[in-house]
């Protein structure tokens, strides 16, 4: 791959601890991750995404570190994940790591000597206030589950800062200290060789706090330090973001204002997720054309990261109360199904009822949109969740190996296991597992390594443009296309349950041998463009040049 390797990756996100476990003892670790690679390899994977990784008191499912330069025990050692960086490089994946560190845990070594004393070498790399803040009680991120962002702590006799949950105090980023440390640590993990980090709540890291000022300035300029600094340590370095903000705001991610890319390289795009979601409950995909028409220009080299579910929450917050409901009504119709008073914690299949056509269009049209498509484990399979644990908790269950005990993920008894496995119904263990579909050439897992396949073999859907087909065309359809050097690609997705004809004769008299590369079933030759068929959630991904290939 190029320098800009992530325009045209496939990548995959993961929780070591409900993924391979190798030992026994009921939690994944980096060597069943390692004995999985060769799977992942095969899906397609060019890029591994692996949740918190350091030691932590997983209060918060590793977002609480006490440690950023080590490794969980639970997982294995430093020595095992080089090994696992090794691996992974020998099969062409590339992996990245969470930064978490818009805060800490509570019992981090930084914050324990902070509180202790305000003569304290680390009282000021967190922020506190001698008084309550007024603003004590605003800008929860987990509402329902937090009370306030300030708490007041009797041993330091004073007030810190978590956006987060109390047992999370924000570093202060306003201290030269944290910001000269936070670079040192990327510094580690880039020395040992991973490719690039996924840094978590970005809008918090550049957030000067000020107590009582619900608004508290933004320095960009240190998204710019971090850029440069990872950059001297390794030029081809991926800072991959989370940064839910105003569309207006969202460029500013990027690169500072003279149009220059010099920030983040990649962000989840966050407002398309949303309009995915009521374009795929209203089976209209005007809502996916107001995200593409509405989406920010990014300076050249800045990519999007598109993706239908993540690690937590399905975030319906870019939404208005009204579509939310709608959304809501279609696919979390059940309270306990809903979470934060914004999103959906449930998984795809779930949410489409296990529909086949509804699951692969869904992301047939994911892959084929501008950006970097990421992709949940577990979704290759159609897993479901378990909406009896509590909070996000409910998609992030074990992955189903096999029709074996604890679904092939452990050895341990049932009862040892990190989160308990998907044991019945539709989507228990033994119905949906990597083993069955392995055998099964027509199984969604057979489909997803086709799928990744063809997106590889296309690369102008990630590098290139895309355009929005602007004409008049049946109910449901949305068509698009991908232009880029290496040739050009054109889509029909129907989010719609009838069959229809489409007509794009006068924007494609003729193209070079056009031809299905991936569709949901076998139509007729592509001959001219005036009678494309297209079954009810059907898809259709054509080839209509290609520049540095026969086909």
């Amino acid at each position: 791959m190029t320098d800009r390797w992530y325009a045209e990756a496939v990548v995959y996100c993961l929780d070591i601890d409900t993924y391979a476990d190798s030992d026994g003892d009921g939690i994944g670790d980096i060597n069943g991750l390692i004995g999985r690679l060769d799977y992942l390899a095969r899906l397609g994977v060019t890029c591994l995404w692996l949740h918190p990784i350091h030691p932590s008191p997983a209060r918060d499912d590793g977002y609480d570190a006490t440690d950023f330069y080590g490794i969980d025990p639970r997982f294995g050692t430093l020595g095992d994940f080089a090994e696992l960086l090794h691996q992974a490089a020998n099969r062409g994946i590339k992996v990245i790591i969470d930064l978490v560190v818009n805060h800490t845990s509570n019992e981090h070594p930084w914050f324990v000597s902070a509180r202790s004393s305000p003569d304290s070498p680390y009282r000021d790399w967190f922020v506190w206030s001698e008084k309550e803040p007024p603003d004590r009680r605003q800008g929860m991120v987990f509402p329902g589950e937090q009370d306030e962002t300030w708490s007041y702590d009797r041993t330091a006799k004073a007030w810190f800062y978590h956006r987060f949950y109390r047992f999370q105090p924000d570093l202060n980023f306003g201290n030269p200290a944290v910001r000269a440390e936070i670079k040192k640590i990327m510094s580690f993990w880039l020395q040992l060789g991973v490719a690039g980090f996924r840094i978590d709540a970005a809008p918090f890291i550049i957030e000067q706090t000020e107590p009582g000022n619900p608004n508290s300035p933004k320095d960009f300029e240190f998204l710019t330090e971090l850029r440069q600094h990872v950059q001297w340590r390794r030029a081809d370095a991926l800072l991959l973001a989370e940064a839910n903000v105003e569309p207006a705001k969202l460029v500013d991610y990027f690169g500072d204002s003279g149009g220059s890319a010099n920030r983040l390289h990649m962000l989840f795009d966050f407002m398309l997720n949303g309009r995915l979601m009521l374009a795929l409950a209203r089976k209209d995909p005007e809502p996916i054309i107001d995200a593409l028409r509405d989406t920010p220009a990014l300076p050249a080299g800045a990519q999007w990261a598109t993706f239908l579910r993540n690690h937590d929450e399905v975030d319906l917050s870019r939404l208005t109360a009204e579509q939310r409901a709608e959304v809501y009504e279609q696919f979390g119709p059940d309270e306990n199904m809903r979470i934060y008073d914004r999103g959906i914690r449930r998984r795809l299949a779930p949410m489409l009822g296990n529909d086949r056509r509804r699951i692969e269009l869904a992301y047939a049209l994911q892959f084929s949109l501008r950006g970097t498509p990421v992709l949940r484990y577990g979704e290759e399979i159609g897993m479901g969740e378990d909406l009896s644990l509590p909070g996000r908790e409910a998609i992030r269950t074990p992955m189903q190996w096999s029709g074996k005990p604890n679904a092939g993920f452990s050895s341990a008894e049932a009862e040892k296991l990190v989160r308990p496995v998907v044991d019945s119904g539709e989507y228990g263990f033994e119905r949906v597992n990597v083993t069955a579909q392995r055998h099964d050439p027509m199984s969604l897992l057979a489909w997803f390594e086709r799928m990744t396949r063809t997106l590889r073999e296309s690369p102008e859907v990630g590098s290139g443009t895309c355009t929005h087909v602007d004409q008049e065309l049946p109910p449901g359809v949305l068509a698009h296309r991908a232009d880029g050097p290496t040739g050009c690609m054109l889509f029909l997705h129907n989010l719609g349950t009838k069959p229809v004809i489409v007509n794009l004769a006068s924007l494609f008299p003729e193209a070079d041998l056009p031809g299905d590369v991936l569709a949901d079933r076998e139509y007729d030759p592509v001959a001219k463009f005036d009678a494309l068929h297209l079954a009810g959630y059907g898809y259709r991904w054509i080839r209509l040049r290609r520049s540095d290939a026969v086909e």
